[in-house]
């Protein structure tokens, strides 16, 4: 256990892409190279030094006083005398003077996101752990600050290109990464983590992983089972499952079900009685007529012209399902669009999603995972294809997938990652009941393979419900128990969805 003193001298979901002709920052693959990792990396010997420090959040937003370091690791984990990177580790102190040997940690989604940010943006979620434990957390290879992958050329690109550009800024990409993107993958990341918390001294980790996260951290499970204390993941990838067809497929789902409880809502359904069939004009209109704006950008403030385009709508749509209070604004969105010309909401939401993506996601990590781990294993029959063509996302994401991954080279990959995972820890899995990219039955696939977890699906919500309602408790309650049985989840049924917006001044009263 690390000393008390003062030491000498931070996902979906996923949030993808959703048309090729708007934005390719989204999942990529190309094959890849196999690697069995070492059930236990090589001991640390020394501790790591950490200094005082502040954590910021996504956009600067935040501040939580640390302490902070960074552990020196290969970048290629079979060449130990190559080139190396620095992890950015911040440790936030328990209050207790004899704190649990085993820390708490939580894992970022994305892929590409940082677990510090995450850590600053939900402080008030994870603070009850503090009481016992430290909190541990680590910025994985390729985001925040342990060597980011940044990809400007991606980011920057003419949001209506075509495949063409996309190969361009792809290639223009690789050339300016600093580092080698075969080596940022999910089977290298765990073995760091490892490594970080041998030179910290924590006899075992508690594990909160989100999205992508909760790939990460089965992973490391699978990897290290006598280094985990306790597991929570929240809006689950299985290991076995490939992030492709599903995103779009999962997507229609999730707005098929707006449509429907819009319509057993008396007040959504006597102000919005055409919601589902306006959504289909909207979308013919935006395809076949573009609308020219010139808006006020809702980051910068700048006044921005834009060709509102079919692509905006539908990004729109799938990122305000994320979550129930901007799910709410939906059918009012689509009927101020189509009744009454006024394009703003959806204009502001796309600019608004856009900028937040770009900033929040180092997409060459991002490649790198989605590349290794997702699009090698594609096997789709016709079937799949034919439902794909019929959501409003269609089939173009497997098209920039296809186009990014060509190119992007092979990366690391353990031989058994894919496949479904065993364990008898105690595991509490996370679902919101109306998540659009990591639905419930997600998590009832992997339960079946876990003997001893827990399923809490959080009524009414969507992607990532650590903070809804007694959530926080819950899991601060399991993680100090790590007992199940002992578990009462049942104030989870007074969550709801937020009802509607019928006009400018919210929902009906």
């Amino acid at each position: 256990m690390p000393s008390r003193t003062k030491h000498p001298s931070d996902l979906l979901v996923l949030v993808t892409a959703i048309r090729a002709r708007l934005i390719f920052l989204t999942l990529n693959i190309c094959f890849s190279a196999t690697l069995v990792a070492a059930a236990e990396p090589i001991p640390m010997t020394e501790s790591l030094p950490l200094e005082p420090c502040t954590l910021t959040g996504s956009y600067g937003v935040g501040r939580v006083e640390a302490h902070c370091g960074t552990l020196t690791v290969a970048e290629n984990p079979d060449d130990k005398n190559g080139p190396t990177l620095e992890l950015f580790v911040a440790v936030i102190r328990s209050l207790s003077a004899n704190p649990k040997p085993d820390a708490f940690t939580l894992i970022n989604g994305g892929p590409g996101g940082s677990s510090v940010q995450l850590y600053v943006d939900l402080s008030r979620v994870f603070s009850g752990f503090l009481t016992e434990r430290d909190i541990l957390l680590i910025d994985q290879r390729g985001t925040g600050r342990s060597n980011p992958l940044e990809c400007a050329d991606l980011e920057q690109a003419n949001q209506e290109t075509d495949l063409d550009v996309l190969r361009t800024a792809t290639r223009a990409c690789l050339k300016s990464l600093q580092g080698d993107p075969r080596f940022y993958s999910t089977s290298v990341a765990v073995q760091d983590l490892e490594l970080v918390r041998l030179a910290m001294g924590y006899e075992q980790l508690n594990i909160y992983g989100v999205s992508y996260g909760t790939r990460v951290a089965m992973h490391y499970l699978r990897r290290f089972p006598n280094s985990v204390r306790t597991l929570i993941i929240d809006g689950v990838v299985p290991p076995s499952l490939a992030l492709g067809a599903n995103v779009a497929i999962n997507s229609q789902h999730t707005l098929d079900g707006i449509f429907a409880r819009c319509k057993q809502e008396p007040a959504c359904a006597e102000s919005f009685p055409e919601l589902q069939a306006h959504f289909e004009t909207l979308s013919r209109e935006l395809k076949a007529n573009p609308v020219e704006l010139n808006l006020p950008h809702p980051v910068t403030g700048k006044i921005t012209p834009l060709t509102l385009g079919y692509g905006h709508l539908a990004i729109t749509i799938r990122l305000l399902a994320y979550s129930p209070e901007t799910t709410a604004l939906i059918p009012l969105i689509i009927e101020e669009a189509v009744t009454r010309r006024n394009y703003i909401p959806i204009a502001t939401h796309a600019l608004k999603v856009i900028t937040q993506i770009s900033t929040a996601i180092n997409f060459g990590m991002h490649n790198s995972v989605i590349c290794t781990e997702d699009t090698p294993f594609f096997d789709y029959g016709d079937a799949v294809l034919a439902e794909l063509e019929k959501t409003y996302l269609g089939s173009e994401q497997l098209d920039v997938l296809n186009v990014m991954c060509e190119q992007w080279p092979q990366g690391l990959i353990d031989g058994d990652m894919k496949e479904p995972l065993q364990a008898d820890h105690p595991i509490l899995i996370l679902s919101g009941e109306n998540d659009p990219i990591t639905p419930p039955r997600y998590g009832e696939l992997v339960l079946g393979n876990f003997r001893n977890a827990h399923h809490v699906i959080a009524p009414g919500q969507g992607h990532g419900v650590i903070s809804r309602g007694c959530l926080p408790r819950l899991v601060t309650e399991f993680v100090e128990s790590a007992d199940l049985e002992a578990l009462d989840s049942s104030c989870v049924q007074r969550l709801a969805p937020t009802p509607f917006f019928i006009n400018l001044m919210g929902p009906a009263p």
